[in-house]
């Protein structure tokens, strides 16, 4: 198994979590010289926070473990693609690399919706590699989404 494949099973893991407690399936992992120092899944149900998508999870376990809220050189490893305000906080935290599986057509702010990264006014744009176990990410969300129609 490839690197990119290697820690995206590691999200896939996450949101799997995700959806066992009822949540949308996404999870979300920082690494950092080839060691995982974050990982996360939406938990914004159980929590009562909007702001407690998989990525925003990863985010702030990333900065604990590395004690920065700065987390240049590591890559964010995603199973679906950010929104706004996660695609946000990936600038933020200057990552150096976000890594997705599959597009989210209503509010992806990459490539789908928006493309927020790509805003040549941010200070901070990292390398971004989208695809990455696409089928399966993709197939995780709507399966959720058909089980609870």
């Amino acid at each position: 198994m490839q690197a990119l494949e290697k820690w995206m099973a590691m999200a896939i893991a996450q949101a799997e979590e995700a959806a066992l407690r009822d949540e949308v399936p996404v999870g979300a992992v920082i690494v950092l010289d080839d060691n995982l120092v974050g990982k996360g899944f939406n938990q914004t149900i159980s929590q009562c926070d909007p702001s407690a998508h998989a990525e925003i999870q990863a985010l702030r376990d990333a900065a604990r473990n590395l004690g920065n809220h700065r987390l240049p050189g590591a890559s964010m490893f995603v199973t679906i693609e950010p929104c706004t305000m996660c695609a946000g906080a990936v600038v933020h935290a200057r990552l150096a690399r976000l890594v997705f599986g599959a597009r989210e057509p209503e509010a992806g702010a990459v490539c789908s919706r928006a493309r927020v990264l790509a805003n040549a006014g941010l200070n901070h744009q990292p390398e971004v590699i989208e695809g990455v176990c696409a089928e399966v990410c993709g197939q995780m969300m709507s399966a959720f989404f058909q089980q609870r129609r």
